[in-house]
C-alpha cells in the first residue's frame, strides 16, 4: 500500500502563502517515492495579500484554502476534515504564509500563537508517533508546540547566505535545540519523529533547495 502523506499549505506565494517551489518539490518527491499526497489547507482569510512584483501589501482579501488550491491543481481538502487515523505522515512546506496564516510568528515571533486547527493536527500526528516533515520557516511550529524538540532552519549566524538566521535564536529561546545544517541536509529528531530542512531560509541555488527537500521527504517516509 502506498503511504498516505498529508501536505498542509498556507496559501500560494512566498510572501503571503506557501512557497510554491517548496510545495512543488514536496509533491514531486512524494510522487517519485511512490507515496500518495493528500493536500489540505485551512479555510480562513489570509492575514494580507502581497503584490509579489512590488513586495508590498495590497487592499485585496483572499482565502487560504482557495489560494492553496492553485498549487494542488484543485485537489485539496479543508484542514478541518483531516483525520490522522488514515494518514501515515505530515509535511508542511514553508513560505511566509506559515508565519502569517498558520501562526502569528511574522508579527509576534517566539510569543506567537498557532492556529488551533494547525496545532491540533500537529499534536495528533505527534501523539500517534507519526513523522512530521517541516522545511524553511515551518519548523517554528514545532519549536512552539513541542518544547525540547530538535530542529534546523539552517544556521544561527546571520550573513548574506543565511539572512533569516535570527529565527534559530528565537527558537532556542523557546527551549528547542537548533542544529546548524547545510541547505542540502536534514536533521532528524528521532524522539519526536521530526524531520527538518532549511530550504529557502538559505540563499542557495534552487536545485540545492530541491535536493534538501527530497532528503526530508525520504526520511519522513522511512519513519512512516
Amino acid at each position: 500500500m502506498a503511504k498516505r502523506v498529508a501536505v498542509v499549505l498556507a496559501g500560494c506565494g512566498v510572501f503571503d502563502g506557501s512557497e510554491v517551489h517548496e510545495a512543488s518539490a514536496v509533491l514531486v518527491h512524494l510522487s517519485r517515492e511512490g507515496a500518495q499526497a493528500e493536500v489540505y489547507a485551512p479555510n480562513i482569510p489570509q492575514m494580507h495579500v502581497v503584490d509579489h512584483v512590488k513586495g508590498q501589501p495590497t487592499p485585496e482579501q483572499r482565502n487560504v484554502l482557495v489560494e492553496s488550491a492553485r498549487i494542488a491543481r484543485g485537489n485539496i481538502k479543508d484542514l478541518a476534515t483531516l483525520d490522522v487515523k488514515g494518514l501515515d505522515a505530515l509535511i508542511i512546506p514553508g513560505g511566509f504564509g506559515v508565519a502569517k496564516n498558520l501562526s502569528t510568528w511574522a508579527t509576534q515571533g517566539k510569543n506567537c500563537s498557532i492556529s488551533k486547527e494547525v496545532e491540533g493536527v500537529l499534536r495528533a500526528f505527534h501523539a500517534a508517533h507519526k513523522p512530521i516533515g517541516l522545511c524553511c520557516i515551518s519548523p517554528v511550529l514545532a519549536a512552539k508546540i513541542f518544547p525540547g524538540c530538535e530542529v534546523t532552519v539552517g544556521h544561527d549566524t546571520e550573513c548574506e547566505q543565511w539572512p533569516y538566521a535570527k529565527t534559530a535564536e528565537a527558537m532556542k529561546e523557546l527551549g528547542c535545540r537548533h542544529v546548524n545544517s547545510q541547505v542540502t541536509e536534514v536533521h532528524v529528531d528521532a524522539r519526536n519523529r521530526l524531520v527538518t530542512t532549511s530550504a529557502f531560509m538559505c540563499n542557495a541555488p534552487i536545485h540545492h533547495i530541491h535536493d534538501g527537500i527530497g532528503k526530508m521527504v525520504r526520511e519522513v517516509l522511512r519513519l512512516a
